[in-house]
């Protein structure tokens, strides 16, 4: 699906963001481990916060195959931006399809302008991929719910006004999905946020994690306003979340891909550019048709749920292939630099420490592989 020319005028906006005002400031945040304020305040101003949130509610309402685009520019300049992004969107998207009226009204319009940054829980300490695994509870209590448990992993935890926390709110539902009730918490009392854990990458985008001991919220927190709805609506949410770890894969394999090729051609040996020697081509030539194939995989999961059909295998697929593509490209934008890829005096270094969270984040590999075989036979039973 072609983008709009409105589309592609905020696919440039963003490009020309990353090239002008990010790429080389990069290291000032980056090495230090510094939130990017100066450049979030930036995202706010030009509306990358509202890129899904409805145009009635003051967003940009972009379709999906736009929205990839515009995380794909944003991590090609440095992914953590684009991570920023990340959460938000997708609990944005959740309220803006499942949410209430209320809730709507509520939160979409500061959501919007970025004046409430969102982000989602699901990872709990132990669990990982496992959300069947669950020991977070909602409990009914005073008119609403008492919420006890532990997230972790959580990325802009410390800078979101709120929080779609997937969790239990019954736990005799079998299997135990059935029990799931995605709740929009605002942070509070009976909600501790821990300092930022360390990372290899993605750094200056905080990821910590949240204890919840008792935290009373309304019972028209819950999104929708019914409980034990949460499995399927987030699920229905990661599947725009797969697309957008995909696209920040793109945004990293790409950078890696670019820095190679211009090296390949600055840097000589036995009289002509490297990239004329055959090794060095090959890895140059096998790293774009990786590269483009990812993006083909991304685009058409973003259309398909731009139709409004069922994406999850699609999304799987581009997360899977994207994100193992992404780490390829960067390793090998190493071997292309030699020894200086090794430096942090080249950018090539930060996209092989990048390119891993996409490996593991929003459902690790194995279980992409996992949920794309069970898509498969069920696609195809006989």
């Amino acid at each position: 699906m072609a983008l709009t020319e409105d589309e592609q005028d905020m696919v440039a906006l963003v490009a020309d963001f990353t090239d002008q005002r990010v790429r080389d400031r990069v290291r000032e945040f980056d090495e230090p481990d510094v939130y990017p304020e100066e450049f979030i305040e930036e995202m706010k101003a030009l509306g990358f916060f509202g890129l899904l949130a409805p145009a009635e509610h003051g967003g940009v309402d972009v379709s999906t195959a736009c929205f990839a685009r515009v995380t794909e520019e944003l991590a090609r300049g440095w992914m953590s931006l684009a991570g920023a992004i990340g959460g938000h969107s997708v609990i944005t998207y959740l309220v803006k399809t499942f949410g209430t009226d209320e809730q709507k009204t509520k939160y979409l319009p500061k959501m919007a302008t970025g004046e409430i940054r969102a982000t989602m829980a699901l990872t709990e300490p132990g669990g990982g991929s496992d959300l069947q695994g669950m020991r977070t509870y909602a409990t009914p209590a005073d008119g609403g719910y008492s919420i006890t448990g532990s997230k972790t992993w959580i990325s802009n935890a410390a800078h979101s006004g709120l929080i779609g926390l997937l969790c239990i709110t019954d736990r005799d539902a079998s299997p135990t999905h059935k029990g799931m009730s995605v709740i929009l918490v605002e942070p509070g009392d009976g909600l501790v946020i821990s300092k930022k854990l360390p990372k290899l990458g993605y750094r200056g985008v905080e990821a910590c994690e949240l204890v919840f001991d008792g935290m009373h919220v309304p019972a028209n927190a819950v999104l929708g306003g019914e409980p034990d709805r949460g499995w399927g609506q987030m699920m229905r949410g990661l599947e725009m979340g797969r697309i957008q770890v995909a696209s920040r894969a793109l945004g990293v394999g790409q950078a890696a891909l670019d820095a190679a090729a211009k090296y390949a051609q600055e840097r000589e040996s036995f009289g002509k550019p490297i990239w004329k020697h055959q090794s060095v081509g090959n890895l140059i030539a096998d790293m774009g048709t990786k590269q483009q194939a990812a993006r083909l995989l991304t685009a058409d999961a973003a259309e398909k749920l731009d139709r409004g059909e069922r994406a999850d295998m699609e999304a799987g697929m581009a997360k899977l292939f994207a994100s193992e593509t992404a780490m390829q490209i960067a390793l090998d934008a190493i071997r292309v630099h030699g020894g200086y890829g090794y430096s942090k005096e080249y950018d090539v270094e930060r996209y092989f420490r990048d390119a891993p969270l996409m490996i593991v984040g929003e459902g690790t590999n194995e279980i992409q592989r996992n949920v794309i075989a069970a898509q498969i036979i069920s696609r195809n039973k006989i």
